[in-house]
């Protein structure tokens, strides 16, 4: 039976000592890559929402150059460099960067990548991605997509049934904007992620979360996921600490 995986995190890669701006797969790129089951898997680089910067791919395919992994790319601007059929069709790990999750979901309902997004989840392709490649695969969350005023995007894929909120230790406005909108009824049920930090999900359940180095601490200590759920009239959020979710 297929099990179908996402990662959605606010990290993935991290910085190589002593080499500014070089950087490399962090534990959760790298646990990407494990549960795809291949010895060399393909991977398939989607950075719709930085408008398929040439810098961002370029970082991104020397990151992977020495991973392990055949490295491809979906690109869309300044017209689609294949099918999101061909480009993700043959892929076992899809990784989507950040940017505007709001002008990515718009492009990718354009160009049937959401359809083509959803077909490689259900056949078994791992999912993942950081920050917009996050939100993307929820409900929806907290967006600067419009400006530097946070608001909520509301039409994510929803492959994942719950709200979203990445960077949730290092931008302010993140905290406390997810908790009103679960609050009003916005958003359902959401995860969110400190930086260097993902979500696993199998199927829509959350089963375990990951962090790029082993720096997360111990319980209560260092970055972390929540669960943000409202129970009765209060915003209740309850920590998940790095390791397999109960």
């Amino acid at each position: 039976m297929t099990t179908r995986r996402i990662i959605a995190s606010s990290g993935g890669f991290v910085s190589t000592p002593g080499l500014w701006g070089v950087m490399r797969p962090g534990g959760i790129f790298l646990e990407a890559m494990r549960l795809s089951g291949k010895e060399r898997p393909r991977v398939c680089l989607v950075m719709t929402a930085s408008g398929d910067s040439h810098q961002y791919l370029s970082t991104m395919y020397s990151a992977l150059s020495d991973a392990g992994c055949d490295v491809d790319h979906l690109a869309l601007f300044t017209q689609p460099n294949r099918t999101p059929d061909e480009a993700l069709g043959r892929a076992d790990v899809i990784w989507v960067g950040g940017g505007s999750v709001a002008n990515l979901l718009a492009l990718w309902r354009l160009h049937g990548v959401d359809d083509a997004m959803r077909e490689a989840w259900e056949r078994g392709a791992v999912l993942g991605g950081v920050s917009a490649g996050s939100i993307c695969w929820h409900a929806g969350g907290p967006t600067d997509s419009f400006g530097s005023d946070l608001v909520a995007v509301t039409n994510g894929l929803a492959l994942l049934p719950y709200g979203n909120g990445v960077h949730y230790d290092s931008e302010a406005q993140r905290r406390p904007l997810l908790h009103r909108l679960v609050g009003d009824g916005v958003l359902p049920l959401s995860y969110a992620t400190d930086d260097h930090v993902g979500i696993l999900y199998e199927g829509t359940e959350p089963v375990a979360v990951i962090a790029d180095t082993n720096a997360a601490g111990p319980s209560g200590e260092g970055p972390a996921a929540y669960r943000v759920e409202k129970i009765g009239e209060e915003t209740v959020e309850t920590r998940l600490d790095v390791g397999a979710l109960s």
